[in-house]
């Protein structure tokens, strides 16, 4: 393996829980210094009520931002559904997320969808993004455990992932949400999920909640994965699943 492609989730998922409203400038003061740093791309934005993720509320803002400053940035936004997939088109984004739960339960208290709907809502967003030549990510959210039912079945993971696959993800995230994986688990989960998915289309977002970050992460290197989600500063976590104590993200 001669590369390796890290996107760098800070400015969604390091800001999406910080107390204080963080303006629309340092966000690309972030931005620039990153870029700066070497990173190639980054997760910017999410296009979602602004009542339930007030820092995410200059979304529209943010991307063209961007675009007037860094225009060869790789740049992604997450969209939950079909309302914000056509605000971050409005936008003049160029790349897209969908962040499908593993479980019952993360859904619900997530993006308030069952399992079923958001199965459903997912597909449709990467379709229709497809349809209108936009990149595409679909984050498999708590793949290895849940916050509010415990272990999350193999089977059911490797379901949804073939399922996002074949509606049209470019890019398929397996996401340790609550950072409780450890290193032979992701061995054995990601050889399995290649089986489904292509290996080049997969990748992996992990959180360091046990320390476990980086030995999980060259765990899925040994195997073969080149993509790898992280945050500067190892900031970010999952606001529905802090009860768990998961932690931020693997550092850039």
């Amino acid at each position: 393996m001669e590369r390796l492609y890290i996107t760098d989730v800070c400015m969604r998922d390091g800001l999406q829980n910080q107390c204080a409203q963080v303006s629309t400038e340092a966000k690309l003061a972030l931005a620039q210094h990153l870029v700066a740093a070497g990173v190639a791309s980054v997760e910017a934005t999410s296009f979602v009520s602004p009542r339930a993720v007030p820092q995410m509320a200059d979304a529209a803002d943010v991307v063209l931002g961007l675009q007037q400053r860094l225009p060869t940035l790789r740049t992604s936004v997450l969209v939950p559904n079909l309302k914000g997939l056509r605000r971050a088109l409005q936008a003049g984004c160029r790349e897209v997320a969908v962040v499908l739960s593993a479980t019952e339960e993360m859904n619900r208290r997530n993006i308030n969808m069952s399992l079923a709907q958001a199965r459903e809502e997912s597909a449709l967003v990467l379709r229709e993004a497809r349809a209108r030549g936009i990149k595409t990510r679909a984050y498999i959210a708590v793949a290895f455990d849940c916050p509010f039912e415990g272990a999350t079945p193999l089977d059911r993971v490797k379901v949804l992932a073939a399922e996002m696959y074949a509606a049209g993800a470019d890019e398929v995230v397996i996401a340790d949400t609550i950072g409780s994986a450890f290193p032979a688990e992701v061995r054995r989960r990601m050889t399995e999920l290649a089986t489904v998915v292509p290996l080049d289309r997969l990748s992996i977002h992990l959180h360091d909640t046990r320390g476990t970050g980086l030995p999980n992460a060259l765990a899925a290197l040994q195997m073969g994965v080149d993509q790898f989600d992280s945050s500067v500063a190892g900031l970010g976590g999952c606001p529905f699943a802090a009860h768990a104590g998961a932690a931020g993200n693997i550092c850039t």
